[in-house]
């Protein structure tokens, strides 16, 4: 009897380490859902390179190896709703990162937060993203302070008095931005002497910039991104506009200048706050774009790659601050994420969970992107 109850002892006490070594073994799976196709491709495949070379670095997490499930929500906010679904009900992951692209965001967000995954988003700038949200997390700040950088750059720093909008409507990025920029403009004093909308389908604006040439503005303000940036630069220069063109972080993009051509010239837009171009780069910045030149030298990094980057190092440092995987435990870690070293600088989530970073100011000069600073906004 004795030599029974030992024998069972013994294995209880082996299936019990055989089943704790397999735990260990077994991968931590972060889910990754971004626009690989459609209308965003660009932007959400630069994010993923930016994911997969910091999976690269650090590829543990706990002692266990960390797996990517990456799904295209195909710049489709109904795929994208579906895409985080499956990586939750199918995929079992314990966190996601994405995506590119507010109104993808959204919709994915709401499938999240019902069933309490914690998500980091690249690049969504739109404040609803967040908003009354446990558990979605952005690693970019919002368009109210992007919009509002902007205005003190155009106001301020360039003297600009008179500014035009061109939104597509279409867009919750794009008029979001646009109407905290107008808001910002006009409390510094500044004034808005056009405002004028189209669709996201449209190619053709020569009726819109026609309207807004008659009313002179300094500056014109188009949110836009940058396949449809870059068209609206050429026309508004074939009709001869001389007023300054000015846009967001959607279009921090090397196809800008291809598509605009010399159009592009003296363009200027905000963006966060890296660059492979910029100035007195940080030993992590650096870090970063060497890795990446390495692994992708047939391309520079932009700062959607660099946001990817950050999303997976804040991942990471929630799981060793939380010493677990379990949802709810990385959640609440992410919430308490203070002074983390990134490519784009120190970051901090404050408590609407969204990332506080100053805003990087771009022109392109020479068909070049210049990196002119930083900017705090009014």
């Amino acid at each position: 009897m004795k030599v029974r109850f030992l024998f069972a002892l013994t294995l209880a006490a082996c299936l019990g380490f055989a089943l704790t070594a397999q735990a260990a073994e077994e991968p931590i799976k972060i889910g990754i859902y971004l626009p690989l196709t459609g209308d965003n491709a660009f932007g959400g495949q630069l994010e993923l390179e930016g994911v997969q070379l910091a999976h690269k670095e650090f590829p543990t997490a706990l002692g266990r190896p960390v797996e990517l499930v990456v799904v295209d929500n195909k710049s489709d906010k109904i795929e994208a709703a579906n895409a985080v679904k499956r990586l939750i009900e199918r995929d079992k992951v314990v966190g996601i990162i994405g995506t590119y692209g507010s109104s993808l965001a959204m919709a994915g967000g709401e499938v999240a937060e019902r069933a309490k995954i914690p998500v980091i988003g690249t690049s969504c700038t739109n404040p609803l993203v967040t908003q009354g949200k446990k558990y979605y997390f952005r690693a970019c700040f919002i368009d109210p302070y992007q919009g509002a950088g902007a205005a003190t750059y155009a106001y301020k720093t360039l003297g600009f008095k008179n500014a035009a909008l061109l939104v597509d409507v279409s867009n919750d990025y794009a008029v979001g931005l646009a109407n905290f920029f107008q808001k910002s403009f006009t409390k510094l004093g500044g004034q808005i002497v056009a405002n004028l909308k189209y669709q996201s389908r449209d190619q053709d604006f020569t009726a819109h910039l026609t309207e807004i040439i008659k009313q002179n503005p300094d500056v014109v303000f188009m949110p836009a991104y940058f396949a449809q940036g870059g068209i609206i630069m050429k026309q508004a220069r074939e009709l001869g506009g001389k007023f300054v063109l000015m846009g967001g972080d959607a279009m921090d993009n090397p196809d800008t200048v291809k598509i605009a051509g010399q159009a592009a010239e003296g363009f200027i837009h905000t963006t966060f706050p890296y660059s492979v171009n910029m100035p007195n780069m940080s030993p992590e910045a650096k870090k970063f774009t060497d890795s990446w030149k390495q692994a992708y030298p047939q391309k520079d990094p932009n700062v959607n790659a660099a946001l990817g980057y950050n999303c997976y190092l804040m991942f990471m440092d929630a799981f060793k601050r939380a010493g677990a995987v379990e949802p709810e435990a990385v959640t609440q870690a992410l919430a308490a994420t203070k002074s983390l070293s990134t490519p784009l600088g120190m970051l901090t989530l404050n408590e609407t969970h969204d990332a506080e970073m100053p805003v990087g100011i771009i022109q392109i000069k020479d068909g070049k992107s210049v990196y002119l600073g930083e900017i705090a906004p009014d």
